[in-house]
């Protein structure tokens, strides 16, 4: 049997089961990464190409699985802004600035809208579930005031979190993903080649779905009393701050200078996330238990997958089946350019909207690039299809992302249960309208 072949069996049996067991896919991605490398170290040069690393085969497995597959720049970035993030939090800033977009606000659904547009920039830092955390109880709060029904309300969160999570480099794991393949910096996310590049084109889907919101709480004119929030510190939020601005002038270093040393995005944020817990137990003199429950509780799992799926995924390719894979999608599209983006951007919808969109979009981004290659077409028109595609169809329904099934949870304790076919009726319109407004904006800018 060619090696190919086994490593897409073993591929196909790992997604089937991280398909089919949610909370046990670390074992599953870890174990088939284990196998690649053993089946590797024994059959040098059968899966991957170790260029001059002949002398010493088996270490040269284990050197370019851990140095070049995984890429530790991503992970160390997502780390750091996690730490971040929880302490941003903690601070009470966000409870602060949606207190006071309902004071300036002169009607309660133009604050309920405007606080859905906050939430959505809130996490294109943030992560996303964090987000949704912190948002649902000043939703809710604001919700009984008025006796208003907080299902729509508290899916906005999560919809609007999921959009805009696609915006930037830090937003969303995919995000970071799409930044390792394509070697897009933080600002690339906002110019790339005399283009707006898919912060604008996200915009353009927030802007629809605002409207689409408007029109649930447009009737909502009575104000309730606000009860100010007392911000913890803003030490967090500088630390925010000081994140978006280094990546933003780390983009403007020469390529020499991060080719030589490639983890130096990851290496500032992580700095940055330290002296965020430096300052978490120390000037916030919190117990040792209490700083360690802080870093326990952030989102290890995922930074445990994407581990076992870059080992997975880089055997994929360089057994060239990704090659393959685009070879045929080449031929069901018939050369046609609106085809393929049309092809990619719905089947990436769908997909998304039932499974984990990590590995998707891992696999995905190569065949998508090689597929633009072969048309003759900028690389970006399809991959960006395809990080549009996977991240908003996570709102399509309830198990699409994880921070749907916390909002279904968050409703289902405050006496508001949601079935399927609720949550399609708004977030499935809801994905339909910004996913075409994205796509619309993303075609006239890049085809």
């Amino acid at each position: 049997m060619e090696m190919k072949w086994l490593v897409l069996a073993l591929a196909v049996v790992m997604y089937l089961l991280v398909i089919c067991f949610q909370n046990k896919k670390i074992w599953f991605t870890t174990l088939a990464a284990l196998i690649i490398v053993v089946l590797s170290v024994f059959q040098p040069e059968k899966i991957f190409n170790l260029g001059s690393y002949t002398n010493a085969p088996s270490l040269a497995v284990l050197y370019h699985v851990f140095f070049e597959l995984i890429n530790w720049n991503v992970l160390m970035i997502y780390v750091g802004s996690m730490i971040i993030a929880a302490l941003f939090i903690y601070s009470r800033v966000p409870a602060c600035i949606a207190d006071k977009i309902t004071e300036i606000s002169p009607s309660t659904g133009i604050a309920i809208v405007l606080i859905l547009a906050m939430t959505g920039i809130i996490s294109i830092f943030v992560e996303n579930v964090a987000t949704v955390l912190v948002m649902a109880p000043i939703a809710l709060a604001m919700c009984k005031k008025l006796k208003l029904n907080p299902t729509c309300f508290l899916i906005g969160l999560a919809v609007m979190s999921n959009l805009e999570g696609t915006a930037t480099l830090v937003g969303d794991p995919p995000s970071m993903i799409f930044a390792s393949y394509a070697n897009y910096t933080f600002n690339d996310f906002f110019f790339h080649n005399g283009h707006l590049s898919i912060f604008f084109i996200i915009q353009a889907g927030m802007l629809s779905g605002c409207i689409f919101f408007y029109f649930f709480f447009a009737k909502a004119k009575t104000k309730p009393e606000i009860e100010k929030t007392v911000p913890v510190s803003y030490v967090p939020a500088v630390l925010l701050v000081l994140m978006i601005v280094g990546l933003a002038l780390i983009s403007f270093l020469p390529e020499a200078v991060t080719e030589s040393f490639s983890c130096f995005s990851g290496s500032y944020v992580m700095l940055l996330g330290l002296a965020g817990i430096f300052w978490y137990k120390v000037p916030q003199k919190k117990t040792k238990q209490e700083t360690f429950d802080m870093i326990k509780d952030l989102d290890w799992e995922t930074i445990c997958f994407l581990i076992g799926i870059f080992v997975v995924v880089g055997a994929i390719n360089e057994t060239g089946l990704l090659s393959d894979f685009a070879d045929f999608l080449a031929v069901v599209c018939g050369g046609s350019v609106v085809a393929g983006f049309l092809l990619i951007m719905a089947v990436s919808v769908i997909i998304s909207g039932f499974v984990d969109n990590v590995p998707y979009i891992i696999v995905m981004l190569p065949v998508a690039g090689i597929l633009a290659e072969s048309m003759g077409i900028a690389k970006e028109l399809f991959m960006f299809a395809l990080l549009i595609g996977s991240c908003l169809g996570g709102n399509l329904t309830p198990y699409g992302a994880s921070a749907n099934v916390v909002t279904m949870g968050i409703l289902k304790k405050e006496g508001y249960p949601i079935n399927f076919g609720k949550w399609l009726q708004i977030g499935g319109t809801f994905t339909i309208l910004t996913t075409a407004v994205a796509a619309l904006v993303l075609w006239l800018l890049w085809a």
